[in-house]
């Protein structure tokens, strides 16, 4: 079976997919983000003079999810039933948990990648005053269900 992009139409050019005749199916998806920060950057996030980064992380990104549509030119508009991000702080920096549900005719993955990116953008921009060097490293899909596809479930950690 020849794998095929699916925003595009007949003739080559650039296209919305046409999700019209697809069933409404409850569907999921988690995403991951990572921003790599140095110990003293994450000893001293409890006294950030803008507020706790983690919870306004945890909000930007909610938010995020619900604009999808309005950032990313092809994705459809949808009726997210719940949106959660969750920030953890680790010895290397802040993982980052992206989760995002609906029942509607496509998926959510593009949801939760955009809350666990603009979470991650959010806790370099309350930090950033403290080290440039933060990394925003590791965002991607961990699961998605419901649909035509199915479930996935990533397996490894793809490394380049």
């Amino acid at each position: 079976m020849k794998m095929k992009l699916s925003h595009y139409d007949s003739d080559g050019r650039v296209a919305m997919v046409d999700v019209s005749g697809k069933a409404e199916t409850k569907r999921t998806a988690t995403a991951h983000g990572f921003v790599a920060m140095s110990r003293s950057v994450l000893k001293a996030l409890p006294d950030n003079p803008k507020g706790d980064p983690l919870e306004i992380a945890r909000i930007a990104g909610i938010q995020a999810a619900k604009k999808t549509s309005e950032l990313i030119p092809l994705c459809h508009s949808l009726p997210l039933s719940h949106v959660d991000v969750q920030c953890k702080i680790r010895r290397d920096g802040i993982t980052i948990t992206a989760s995002a549900s609906t029942t509607a005719q496509t998926g959510v993955e593009m949801e939760a990648l955009t809350a666990a990116s603009v979470a991650a953008l959010t806790l370099y921009d309350m930090t950033k005053a403290l080290d440039k060097g933060i990394e925003i490293r590791e965002i991607y899909l961990v699961e998605k269900t419901g649909g035509k596809s199915g479930v996935y479930r990533r397996t490894e950690v793809a490394r380049r």
